[in-house]
């Protein structure tokens, strides 16, 4: 019996020691982190999903395509999905922190043979963060181009609460806004007229373009600026594997693209450019029917677009990015001894250092460039003038995101703007030199920011999204300065229906002055001052989102916006030649409100007509 005892409390002695280190090792949590890039090119795919079904746990890749998760000891199955690409899904043992990076396949390259699942709408339920879209290019391939020309931004004009300003034009009116109240953004760098032949196609090739994100409201404390949205869109990296090339000839203009990597594996270079060829068929008519008495020359025209972008893997934890932008429009008209000449268009460039210290904090360095400017050369006879303006911009950012555990996404910087505006500068001069006459303006503006963002998961249920932006600018020896907090959350009824609600306040320091309804490439941007006040908005919205299916999504949003200070001219006003512009502005205030229906569908998995069909339709 004392045998009997004594090997009985020794089993259970063991028995509780194997139970306690079985429960100590089941709470053990490891890091499972890893990069998300594209299978064919080597480009690294922000924003990309990845998900554990079984922990439901679930994060984005940032900027860099990395990504980090924390989880528990144990066999774990990891899905990755980005929109447009195949779902890959992986599954292993967990027992250390494990690197596992990924590479997914553009469906488009074998659509027939690719299942396609419609995880991206469940991130979209799923998701803080309302009144935004995300667009891929692959995406905006598959819809119906205008001549031939995919535009990106044109497709934006699709969705809800968003509209153009006329038939075939780019120009972009959200939620009752001004087409000089968006923030459109090229790899961080700002662009201030984004179109094309007077409107008719936007400035972005979508040979260059990776993505675009829109945002109508909610928005992420790292932008400001602007009042009605933020249209954030990438560049394509190019190939870090093969050299690869495409062209194309369309109705009215060429195309081409070269990219190819420097350095395998780790330098790539990406060249895109176009050119309408407007100007050679008119030439060519006008030669032929010249010595007609009746006949009018046709005028010139013609655009073009250069894009490129310098991809550096420096090492596991450094990136560098380079890019840039050149766009121009060229319009002539010549009769006799008239000559009339305007050009208008965009320059912007970027350099962009990534550092990641470890999986969960990376610090993002950027330096931008950018530049507008159109200029009306008129001679007539032995008379020449001259009339230009523009806005010429500097910017420096540096961005820490940090995740704090399983619940925290942090996000914190600060950015630096120094403006040069020249308004109204005019020239006119003769051959004999009786005439030699100057007049025009040239202001300077500082604009600052610093922000804190953090999405927080509360519980499986609620997450919130709380942001606070800090904006000043200098104008002459005026300081103007704003709080600006946002904040968004998101509450789960049920795996299948989620209620969000968003609130921002925004600030715009600088301003579009429009001799006209539209947006045309003689409206010059004008800096806030001693009379010209800083323009703001506050909006709230709300809404619901239904998962219907995996491949169907339905959702409404409702919103209200208040505007302060909008700006405009007076009946009459003089812009030109006149030294005191403040005196032209008239002030007022505005408001919008609206419900916006939307619903999409992503194909499904099998091969019937129906299952092909993907697409959305907004009201």
């Amino acid at each position: 019996m004392k045998f009997s005892t004594l090997m009985l409390r020794k089993i259970s002695t063991l028995a509780c020691l194997i139970f306690l280190t079985g429960a100590l090792f089941a709470q053990q949590k490891y890091v499972l982190s890893g990069k998300v890039r594209d299978a064919e090119s080597g480009e690294s795919l922000a924003g990309a999903s990845v998900y554990t079904p079984s922990t439901k746990a679930g994060t984005l890749t940032i900027e860099n395509g990395s990504y980090s998760l924390t989880l528990p000891a144990d066999s774990v199955t990891i899905v990755f999905s980005f929109t447009g690409y195949e779902t890959v899904t992986k599954s292993l043992y967990l027992n250390k922190n494990t690197k596992l990076d990924i590479e997914l396949a553009d469906v488009g390259v074998s659509v027939d043979d690719v299942v396609i699942e419609g995880t991206s709408l469940t991130e979209k339920l799923n998701s803080t963060q309302m009144s935004s879209d995300k667009l891929t290019i692959v995406e905006a391939k598959k819809i119906p181009a205008l001549f031939g020309e995919v535009d990106i931004i044109k497709t934006l004009q699709l969705k809800p609460g968003v509209q153009s300003g006329g038939e075939g034009t780019s120009g972009l009116y959200v939620r009752g806004g001004g087409p000089d109240q968006n923030l459109f953004l090229l790899d961080n760098a700002p662009v201030y007229n984004p179109s094309h032949l007077f409107g008719l196609f936007s400035t972005f090739n979508g040979d260059a373009v990776k993505d675009v994100t829109l945002y109508k409201g909610g928005y992420p404390a790292q932008f400001g600026g602007k009042l009605s949205s933020v249209i954030d869109i990438s560049q394509r990296e190019g190939n870090l594997k093969k050299f690869s090339g495409s062209g194309g000839i369309g109705i009215i203009s060429s195309r081409f693209s070269l990219e190819a990597p420097l350095v395998k594996e780790k330098v790539s270079l990406l060249i895109a450019g176009r050119r309408t060829y407007f100007d050679v068929f008119t030439r060519q008519l006008n030669i032929i029917k010249k010595d007609k008495p009746d006949y009018n020359p046709i005028p010139d025209y013609y655009f073009y677009d250069l894009n490129g972008k310098l991809t550096i893997k420096a090492s596991a934890r450094d990136q560098v990015y380079a890019s840039f932008y050149l766009g121009r429009d060229k319009f002539r008209f010549r009769s006799g001894d008239f000559d009339f000449k305007l050009g208008w268009g965009n320059t912007a460039g970027s350099v962009i250092w990534d550092h990641a210290f470890n999986a969960k904090l990376l610090l993002k360095t950027t330096g931008t460039f950018s530049k507008y400017d159109y200029a009306f050369d008129n001679t007539f006879s032995q008379f020449t003038f001259r009339l230009t303006s523009g806005i010429q911009d500097f910017a420096g950012q540096t961005q820490l995101l940090a995740k704090l555990g399983e619940r925290h996404n942090l996000k914190t910087g600060v950015i630096y703007t120094y403006h040069r505006f020249q308004v109204g500068r005019f020239n006119a001069s003769s051959e004999d030199g009786s005439i030699n006459f100057n007049s025009g303006q040239t202001f300077y503006g500082t604009e600052m920011g610093a922000y804190v963002n953090d999405e927080f998961v509360v519980n499986p249920k609620l997450s919130i999204n709380g942001g606070l932006r800090l904006s000043g600018f200098v104008g002459g020896k005026t300081l103007y300065k704003g709080l600006e907090p946002r904040a968004s959350m998101k509450y789960s009824i049920s795996p299948k229906i989620s209620l969000k609600m968003a609130y921002a306040r925004m600030f715009q320091y600088v301003h579009m002055v429009s001799t006209s309804g539209a947006s045309l490439p003689t409206d010059m941007w004008y800096p806030s001052g001693k009379v010209v006040h800083p323009q703001r908005s506050d909006q709230v919205a709300g809404g619901a989102s239904f998962l219907l299916s995996k491949n169907f999504l339905l959702s409404d949003e409702v919103y209200y916006k208040w505007m302060h200070n909008q700006i405009d001219l007076r009946d009459g006003a003089q812009i030109f030649f006149n030294p005191n512009l403040d005196g032209e502005f008239v002030f007022g205030k505005g408001w919008g409100y609206g419900n916006e229906i939307y619903f999409e569908k992503k194909r499904g998995s099998g091969n019937g007509a129906f299952d092909r069909l993907s697409g959305w339709v907004g009201y």
